[in-house]
């Protein structure tokens, strides 16, 4: 998976700054990718990603030793990382040389010895059947050729009961998006296609895989990025009045009585990602 799609997606793989950045007062103030990241992972946490206290990758998701997780589209890490400090034997996979380079080492920090990191198209994953307990699958199937045949691994090399944590970007604001980004953000690499809310669980149904649970986030994402392509600026130093008027508003709707009640009701309208949590049928693993 491309580092843009990570950056879009709004996790990160120090997971344990949930906190919004405290940024300068007035107009002056400028916005940064850490701030913005910073409160899209705290909006994330909203949302069930990321929970410390129960081991959740994503509710639903717990993590522990004695599972196998497989990222595959892993990007920056994020949820490779999450997986190994709780202990879990990860494989994490990724397109890019790059990317398994970078997050190769990191895996080996947290867990030595009990770590993989391998470069796929993940057509198919030079895994055997029914490795792993945990099957990662982040902003990756809007991007492939073949879809159900990148389902089809996924299925595959879960064990029995195995859980599976796969998202793809809205189709609501992904229409939003081709208004408003530039022509390669449509183009392989990067996204080739639209799925679908309905089209969505139908492919993981067609796998063989259990809704457990299809749900949604990411408001704040949407909007941001529909004005980061107006503002112009570097994704790297994305320093802009409106970014920065965005961030310190959304900060201020979470921090109302009301917030995550509001939040939750715009994200149902035009969220980042659909997240579906699911399972292979046989007894827990």
């Amino acid at each position: 998976m491309s580092e843009l799609s990570k950056r879009l997606l709004g996790l990160l793989s120090n997971e344990e700054s949930v906190a919004p950045s405290k940024k300068t007062e007035g107009s002056g103030a400028v916005a940064d990718m850490a701030g913005a990241s910073g409160l899209g992972l705290t909006d994330a946490v909203a949302s069930g990603w990321y929970l410390n206290d129960t081991n959740e990758l994503f509710r639903g998701i717990p993590i522990g030793p004695d599972d196998t997780v497989v990222d595959v589209g892993c990007g920056d890490g994020g949820s490779s990382l999450f997986c190994a400090r709780r202990g879990a034997h990860v494989t994490a996979v990724d397109i890019d040389q790059r990317v398994i380079d970078a997050i190769r080492p990191k895996l080996e920090d947290v867990i030595p010895g009990r770590c993989a990191a391998l470069v796929s198209d993940a057509s198919p994953l030079p895994l055997p059947d029914a490795c792993a307990t945990r099957v990662v699958c982040t902003e990756v199937l809007e991007h492939v050729a073949d879809p159900d045949q990148v389902m089809a691994e996924l299925y595959r090399i879960g064990k029995p009961g195995a859980r599976y944590l796969l998202t793809v970007p809205d189709e609501l604001q992904e229409h939003l998006q081709k208004e408003v980004a530039p022509p390669s953000y449509f183009q392989s690499p990067n996204h080739i296609r639209i799925i679908g809310r309905d089209e969505f669980e139908q492919m993981v149904v067609r796998s063989g895989l259990i809704v457990e649970e299809h749900t949604q986030y990411g408001f704040f994402w949407s909007i941001w990025w529909g004005l980061f392509w107006a503002c112009r600026v570097d994704l790297d130093n994305p320093s802009h009045p409106a970014l920065n008027h965005w961030v310190q508003a959304w900060q201020a709707i979470l921090a109302l009585p009301d917030g995550k009640a509001y939040k939750e009701k715009l994200d149902r309208f035009l969220p980042k990602s659909r997240v579906i949590v699911a399972r292979k049928p046989g007894p827990d693993a």
